[in-house]
């Protein structure tokens, strides 16, 4: 179908100025922030409710035109990106908060709420919403559960899985399912609302999500600690895991620290400096926590595992603090980073992290790798920074062919080539190093179950 008839076909159901095809809108809303992915949509659209989005998936079946549903475009992946004249389905107008349950403590909401607005509607309700990243005040909460989002609470609260009461879901056959609606009990067969959760749009578009909310901690108090080696990262962690109520367990390297201070204006956390760094974060119900805490810290700083370590005194440097871990990904954004998150057994991650680095030290000297991550659920970031003098193709190849190394390493290790930002464009090539060739054949017959026309999100996963 030429550009001027699917306009005439689309404004059958959307208003005009709910269909953009100018050029600037067709490259922002036609990608995620994954790099290098050069986005070629034919046009946006943005439905107000469920019905538009059912007219939509019908009139794309009779049209044979493929969707790409769009929250806040804040993956890594490339899962909302469109790079085959699709047409993009943002969620930005679906964005109310639709009812409130406070004798089930759950909140429905449509999937273009932005999350910081939902953590900031809980708190108003004297209630608290756990799923939480730096990313907050962009993502939306159906990208969120199509990615099974994780961020920086998972340790104490898990995933975004965990949080999804009900769904309520357009499949790529123009069908409306109301999943689970809200039941705690509910042995009637196969749960789909899971299916749907990490399903990046495939299976798909969300439109309503009810979630589960629960109270806030009570007096989260920060630590920070320099670390000399990965070996003492991981005795600090278990030795805080032990004993005390964790709410997270962050590491970042001396490198990150370096490009968050040039990028923003932040004080450096101690005088010198220091290889690794650990943000730890606690729940103190009573005054014996925190001693227990501060005994972990003084043990901790006794037998070489902490050299040097701060509690923050108060919100304003706790969140000061926070920056130092969270602003890593803007503060190397302008270096062009090919990025990877991968996930191994919690225990496995000195043993991946010392071997993908000398392997990276040894055939790539003149990368510089900044490495980040959520060391409590084994889950790291790799952000390889591309040298000024090269370019990009040859950028691109090589870390396509380091990749490979540390796929295979994953592979050896059982561990997950994504962690929390799905398998998209960029990583389903490396799908087999994670998923047995049954696993793949069985998902692909479940992708033809929802959307026998393939229309949903095409060339993602598979």
């Amino acid at each position: 179908m030429d550009t001027t008839a699917l306009l005439r076909s689309l404004h059958e159901i959307f208003d005009p100025t709910r269909v953009l095809t100018d050029k600037e809108s067709l490259i922002e809303y036609g990608r995620d922030w994954t790099k290098y992915l050069q986005p070629q949509p034919s046009a946006i659209v943005f439905p107000k409710g469920t019905d538009e989005v059912v007219a939509l998936v019908q009139w794309a079946r009779r049209q044979r035109v493929a969707l790409v549903p769009s929250g806040g475009r804040t993956g890594l992946s490339g899962g909302a990106a469109a790079l085959n004249g699709e047409v993009v389905v943002s969620m930005q107008k679906m964005n109310h908060i639709l009812n409130f349950d406070g004798f089930d403590q759950t909140v429905t909401v449509e999937a273009g709420v932005v999350t910081e607005t939902l953590q900031r509607y809980a708190e108003e309700q004297g209630l608290y919403f756990p799923v939480d990243f730096a990313s907050r005040g962009s993502s939306h909460i159906g990208g969120n559960v199509a990615t099974n989002a994780g961020g920086i609470k998972v340790l104490r609260y898990g995933l975004m899985r965990q949080w999804v009461a009900g769904l309520e879901v357009v499949t790529g056959t123009g069908a409306v399912l109301h999943l689970n609606n809200s039941l705690v009990k509910n042995a009637t067969g196969y749960d789909l609302r899971h299916l749907m959760i990490g399903s990046e749009g495939t299976l798909g578009i969300i439109t309503q999500v009810t979630l589960s909310l629960t109270r806030p901690p009570t007096q989260p108090t920060l630590f920070i600690f320099a670390v000399s080696d990965l070996a003492s990262v991981m005795k600090i962690y278990h030795a805080f895991k032990s004993a005390l109520p964790i709410l997270a367990f962050e590491m970042f390297t001396d490198l990150a620290l370096k490009h968050v201070l040039h990028h923003h204006d932040l004080k450096a956390p101690f005088a010198n400096r220091h290889p690794y760094y650990v943000l730890c974060e606690i729940e103190v119900p009573g005054p014996t926590v925190l001693e227990a805490a501060l005994e972990l810290f003084q043990s901790g700083v006794e037998q070489g595992w902490i050299e040097d370590g701060i509690q923050a005194q108060n919100a304003r440097q706790a969140k000061d603090l926070w920056r130092l871990r969270e602003d890593i990904s803007e503060a190397t954004s302008p270096h062009a980073p090919y990025k990877n998150d991968i996930s191994v057994r919690i225990a496995s991650v000195p043993q991946f992290l010392r071997e993908m680095d000398a392997i990276l030290k040894h055939n790539y000297p003149q990368f510089e790798v900044v490495w980040f991550g959520h060391i409590g659920d084994g889950n790291l970031h790799i952000n390889i920074l591309k040298p000024s003098a090269m370019r990009t193709e040859e950028f691109l190849r090589e870390c396509k062919v380091v990749d490979e190394l540390m796929f295979k390493m994953i592979e050896k290790l059982h561990g997950s080539v994504s962690a929390e930002h799905g398998v998209g464009l960029t990583k389903k090539a490396y799908l087999g190093h994670t998923r047995s060739s049954v696993e793949i054949a069985l998902m692909r017959e479940i992708k033809k179950a929802f959307d026998p026309d393939g229309l949903l999100n095409p060339g993602k996963i598979f």
